[in-house]
């Protein structure tokens, strides 16, 4: 080997050397930045249980949290990994980021002066940090979408597999199988692997994110404009507008500023204006429905919601081994959640009206298949045990009516 050759392969191996150092500071920069990248979330929890959903959040999250003084809201900071964690809480009903929050605002005298106010507000906020993680949200709800559409044949085989000839099972495990598709971001969530995919995710967001107005903010497959939506929620008798102008004139603030397009049925971003009084909050929604829906997929006329039913069992501070029985369980909420967050305990559900039983029943079957319960679980009828996919626990009442 020549002199020359030899020297371009040792600046070879040195510019390799120099190269590798750099990007290793570069993924050590974007790393440390997302490790202090925290931002404000607001949750809205059924009213009455708020003082249960900060315990909740204190407990899980480590986090501080502040009940507002909007009934059935509380907020609490986070690190942007934690994303996982605040879809997995039990109680909240719907998720939004805080752009800013004015706890005094103050008001001017007149309509069209307060409404003036309102259509320069959206250039005042700063819009890229929750802008960031709605990206991030934004994008993992299309990766569970993706992940669902190719495990959701698979699913159905399982699901029609032994069925035999019934033909009226395959026609409700398929609409189970549907239901089960379109639930929520919370079970694509509950996955232990998302907390290290979600690092990684923050990474990229944060090095493709550099404009600080939040105007160019890139997605996968999406188009640079944005559809959205302002959504005005006011409490407050003091106030000289109503709830419809506020959203109008501050919804043409934001379409000013981002150049998006409103759209009120199908939009990308809802932004959400929260009036308490004086206390003005502006946010950008990250749950397109409730969680409250996330365990029930079959409905009947008074179905409990799922977050008030885990408010109510976490006030019973349920201990080891208790057995808890709802003599009542309609679509089976209290069990579900119970067995859910409590697996610990004996959970007993019964009814006398088949038809809610038979609820229950599909609800838990459903359950059982994504993995987030335990077998165990009972249901027992006017007539005797109802048996679907459910481990036969001995002792358990019969007859006409429910007891222990």
């Amino acid at each position: 080997m020549s002199d020359t050759q030899e020297a371009t392969n040792e600046v070879l191996e040195v510019n390799l050397h120099e190269n590798g150092k750099s990007v290793q500071m570069i993924e050590r920069g974007i790393r440390s930045e997302s490790e202090h990248f925290r931002v404000t979330i607001g949750a809205t929890v059924p009213t009455g249980f708020e003082q249960t959903a900060a315990e909740e959040v204190r407990e899980k999250l480590k986090s501080s949290c502040r009940i507002s003084k909007d009934r059935g809201k509380i907020y609490f900071d986070i690190a942007v990994e934690s994303l996982a964690q605040v879809h997995c809480l039990r109680s909240v009903d719907n998720l939004f980021v805080v752009v800013q929050e004015f706890k005094d605002y103050q008001f001017k005298n007149t309509k069209e002066e307060v409404l003036k106010d309102f259509e320069e507000l959206a250039g005042k906020l700063q819009w890229s940090d929750p802008l960031k993680v709605w990206q991030i949200n934004t994008i993992f709800k299309k990766k569970k979408a993706k992940r669902r559409k190719a495990n959701q044949s698979a699913g159905k085989e399982k699901t029609n597999f032994g069925q035999g000839d019934k033909a009226e099972e395959k026609g409700s495990k398929k609409k189970l199988a549907s239901s089960s598709s379109e639930s929520h971001i919370l079970d694509y969530y509950e996955n232990p692997a998302i907390k290290e995919e979600i690092s990684t995710l923050v990474g990229d967001v944060l090095a493709s994110c550099k404009d600080e107005t939040g105007e160019s903010l890139r997605e996968e497959t999406e188009p640079q404009v944005q559809t959205f939506r302002v959504t005005c929620n006011r409490a407050g008798e003091k106030h000289c507008f109503t709830s419809n102008e506020a959203a109008r004139d501050f919804g043409g603030s934001v379409q000013e500023y981002f150049k998006w397009k409103a759209d009120m049925t199908n939009f990308d971003v809802e932004v959400l204006l929260n009036i308490h009084d004086n206390e003005v909050i502006v946010g950008i929604a990250l749950t397109e429905e409730s969680l409250h829906r996330r365990n029930i997929t079959h409905f009947g006329p008074t179905t409990l919601r799922s977050t008030l039913a885990y408010g109510m069992l976490r006030l019973c501070e349920p201990k080891p081994t208790d057995i808890i029985v709802d003599p009542m369980c309609g679509t089976g909420a209290i069990p579900i959640e119970g067995a859910t967050e409590w697996s610990h305990c004996y959970h007993i559900a019964g009814d006398n009206n088949s038809l809610a039983v038979n609820r229950a029943a599909n609800n838990i079957s459903s359950l059982l298949t994504k993995s987030q319960i335990k077998d165990g679980y009972a249901i027992w009828k006017k007539d005797g045990l109802q048996e679907e996919k459910l481990e036969s626990i001995s002792s358990l009442p019969s007859g006409n009516g429910p007891s222990l």
